[in-house]
């Protein structure tokens, strides 16, 4: 299933995608959030015949796939090209930081670049979303915990990120940051999520090109090393890092500025289209 959320910020409704067309869900489950994320929650929606929900009519905002995010966590140099053209040594365990919560907006929703800001960077990533608790779980067992599979647009700001004190969540929770989406693929249609491509354009030029076959840590690994730290909820999301190409690793570095264009996408997954804007008081 592709499940989505649609409508004004704030307001968003449940939805599902049938043959390119959204289907209302909302007669059936308040949000793709919580419970609705559930192995049951999720069978009960298989089980529905989506001719039969109302058809959405137009085509109307896409919201982020998933409502009301618990945690919103984040895996640092998780490609080893990546971490090459950063000038960082390739992790021997995985690279954890958070992204706020309230940076988290839709797929096609633009993206504000910040006050004081002179290095926007961009980051295409693979998204996973937790659909049950997940405490000290076995790498053997790690996917049965996965309720599905987004793309999600890692946004930072390296000078926040990097030149300033402290750590990395500054450079990755400014608003809009976070755009999730457009919908959440349940794990069932996702066989191998590492083997999944995944790409990013700014302006259609075509800066990142990789595949998650490349990570240093597997999807597996890394919801079973967070899981030893936290317990993973319904609706937590992972966000597991980004292959080469980013601003900064381009020669001389490149950084997004407002009026711009940004493509991306990850195989079967969808793509968000975005377009920044200036800081606005």
């Amino acid at each position: 299933m592709k499940l989505l959320r649609y409508g004004n910020p704030g307001q968003e409704k449940p939805g599902l995608l049938h043959d390119g067309q959204i289907r209302d869900l909302s007669g059936h489950v308040s949000d793709i959030a919580g419970d609705t994320l559930l192995p049951a929650g999720l069978d009960r929606l298989r089980a529905l015949d989506p001719a039969s929900l109302p058809l959405v009519p137009g085509s109307p905002r896409l919201g982020p796939c998933v409502g009301h995010v618990g945690k919103f966590l984040c895996i640092g140099l998780n490609y080893s090209d990546h971490a090459a053209e950063s000038g960082m040594a390739v992790p021997t365990e995985p690279i954890v930081f958070m992204k706020a919560s309230s940076a988290i907006v839709g797929p096609n929703d633009d993206i504000e670049i910040p006050k004081g800001s002179a290095k926007t960077d961009w980051e295409v990533e693979l998204g996973v979303v937790i659909g049950r608790k997940a405490k000290h779980v076995s790498e053997a067992d790690a996917l049965s915990h996965v309720a599905g599979y987004c793309v999600v647009h890692d946004v930072s700001e390296r000078a926040f990120q990097l030149e300033r004190a402290g750590q990395w969540v500054k450079g990755k929770s400014c608003d809009t940051f976070g755009p999730i989406g457009p919908w959440l693929v349940t794990s069932d249609e996702v066989p191998d999520p590492q083997n999944l491509p995944l790409w990013l354009e700014v302006d259609g030029k075509r800066y990142q090109n990789g595949t998650t076959k490349t990570m240093v840590f597997g999807v597996a690994r890394l919801v079973s090393y967070l899981s030893d730290f936290m317990s993973l909820l319904p609706g937590d999301v992972i966000s597991t890092g980004t292959p080469p190409g980013v601003g900064m690793g381009q020669k001389p570095p490149i950084f997004l500025r407002a009026g711009q264009r940004i493509r991306l996408g990850v195989d079967g997954l969808g793509e968000q289209q975005q377009r920044t804007v200036a800081y606005k008081a």
